[in-house]
Order: structure tokens, then sequence, then C-alpha cells
């Protein structure tokens, strides 16, 4: 799937535009700066990691936060920030609380001041559901209040509100994309479950499941994620808004699909839970849906789409459509 970044209905959105991708070298980035560049977007991506696509875009590389970097990054003249760099990992939050907010808040707070410096038109912000906490078995949507569990969860519901507050205050169009859990190709490197239970088909190995594996998760395809992000982008919205597959599935469905997909067995060993996850995740997508917003992947054909890399002698087009870190 290529995610459409010009829309028929709206004409050229991408072409000629000058957009920043913060953590453009990530899974997510990638496929997101993949998109904009065959769109024909003047890419620029901030990143310690070198941009490793087919085809060649300005690069940033260092720590955002350092204000020089940020500086260096939005350029004058940028039109959008898409801002996918953070400390992504719930248990990595808690082990260094710190860390989080330097780059979760400090980060988002320099981006936000020197787009609002450069005069940047829209600001969109990789969020997550976990900014509303335990809500038990309730579907989640934008009205839920915020009460999340752990320092990552935290950090970006600050975020969310300074973008907010930058968007009211400023004039610039800042919308809080809250993303539920993200797959698809090029998760070689990632350590979510999804490439554990790759691993574990191709190596023959088992998988550690936490608690019973009932507990719930919305899956989406980053390519469905790119492509609502875009819709975001073109409708002008402001505030957050969900964007998930809209359906839930448990984590023993996880493993009995990925059997499917794969062929092989992949053993389940139990372990305890740990600190700071929530129980079930059940998002309500109408808002993006409104949009025109329309998951096109289900979980197997998901998967279909991420076997091939892990499997032996598989391999990844890194710089593909699309991909955070």
């Amino acid at each position: 799937m290529t995610a459409d970044v010009n829309g028929a209905s709206n004409g050229p959105m991408a072409e000629g535009r000058r957009i920043l991708v913060t953590g453009g070298s990530g899974f997510i980035g990638r496929r997101v700066v993949g998109a904009l560049l065959e769109g024909g977007a003047d890419v620029t991506v901030a990143d310690k990691r070198p941009y490793a696509g087919t085809r060649e875009v300005r690069t940033v590389l260092g720590d955002l936060c350092d204000p020089s970097v940020v500086a260096d990054a939005v350029r004058p003249g940028t039109d959008v920030i898409i801002h996918l760099a953070a400390v992504t990992r719930v248990l990595a939050s808690i082990e260094d609380p710190a860390k989080t907010y330097l780059v979760n808040v400090g980060v988002t707070a320099g981006l936000l001041e020197q787009a609002r410096a450069r005069g940047v038109a829209a600001f969109l912000f990789a969020s997550t559901n976990a900014v509303t906490g335990d809500v038990g078995r309730a579907v989640i949507n934008e009205r839920v209040p915020l009460r999340p569990l752990s320092p990552y969860g935290a950090t970006k519901a600050a975020a969310e509100m300074l973008i907010g507050a930058y968007a009211a205050c400023y004039g610039m169009t800042g919308c809080s994309l809250r993303l539920s859990n993200v797959y698809g190709p090029g998760m070689q490197e990632k350590d979510s479950f999804v490439p554990r239970l790759m691993r574990a088909a191709r190596d023959g190995t088992g998988i550690q499941v936490y608690g019973d594996g009932t507990q719930v998760r919305d899956l989406v395809h980053v390519d469905d994620i790119v492509a609502g992000m875009f819709l975001a982008w073109r409708a002008g919205f402001s505030g957050p808004l969900i964007l998930g597959a809209g359906e839930s599935v448990s984590v023993n469905d996880m493993v009995d699909a990925a059997r499917g997909v794969t062929g092989r067995e992949i053993p389940v060993q139990n372990v305890p839970q740990k600190p700071g996850e929530m129980p079930a995740v059940i998002v309500d997508i109408s808002a993006a849906r409104a949009l025109g917003y329309e998951p096109a992947h289900d979980l197997k054909s998901g998967l279909a789409t991420v076997w091939p890399e892990f499997e032996p002698g598989g391999s990844s087009p890194l710089g593909g459509t699309g991909g955070t870190s």
C-alpha cells in the first residue's frame, strides 16, 4: 500500500512543500519520508542515525535535545513539522523518567518554539493512547480524561498540552495523533511484540507472554498510520486524533495469527505482567473515519507484510513508501 499524500479532491499537498520529519530514520519515520518523497516534498530528516532510504534526503544528524540541532533542522520556509522522535518504550520510561521527560517534553517544546519563530503552519505529533491510562475495557475516544500510568504516557500527555497551547495562541495547526500499537515492514531492529513473534518463528524458539495473554491491543499497520497522518494534514485537523485499526485482539490472538502466517509452532511461555502496561486498549476511530480514514489491513494481512523480512533469506526495503525511532 502506498500512502496518498496528494489527495485527488484537494489537489497536490506534498509537492514542493518543505517538511521536517524528526525520527525520520526510524520505523514509522522511514515510511513517512518515503511517501513524502514520492509526493514531491522537500524533506529534512532530523535523527541521531543517518536516513537509510533508497533516495537522498537532507539530513540533520544530532540530538534534538541540543537547541542548535533543532535550529538547523527547522530551516526558514518549513511548512510542516512531523514530530516522531521520542522515547517510545513504557519500561524504558519507568527506568529513566528524567531522560524520557527531556526527550518527549523538552524536545517538543524546543521544536514548537522554533515552529513559532519560523512561521511553520502545521505541527503533527506522534502521541499514544497511553495518555488515557487504564480505563479497563471501556472504549477510548478523544474525550476520555488523561490519566497516564507511566512516565511515557505522562510525557506524551504533557507534549499534547503544549501543542494545543501553541495552536491556540499562535495560529498553527497542531494535531496529536494518538497511535495504537503500530507494526509493519521495517521492524527488524524493534523489540515490540510483533518482531519478537517473527524472530521466534524464524529461529524456532518460544515467545514470552505477560500474564495469561488475554489482554487486548489495537494493532494497526504502519501504512494505515501514514495514510491517516496525511488525511489529518490535508484536513487541517487540530487537537487529538486516534489512529488505530478499530479492532482489538488479544495477545493470544496475535500468537495464533503469527502461527498461521509463518507456518511455525511458536511455543508460548507465560511470565508475570510488567508494571505500567494497560490491560486493554480498545479505541474508537470514528473521528478519523469522519476525515476519510479507513484501515486497509487486518491482522493476518498485515503480518503477511512483515514475515518476509524475517524469514530465512528475507530482505528489508528500508526506503520504500514509507516508517518512528
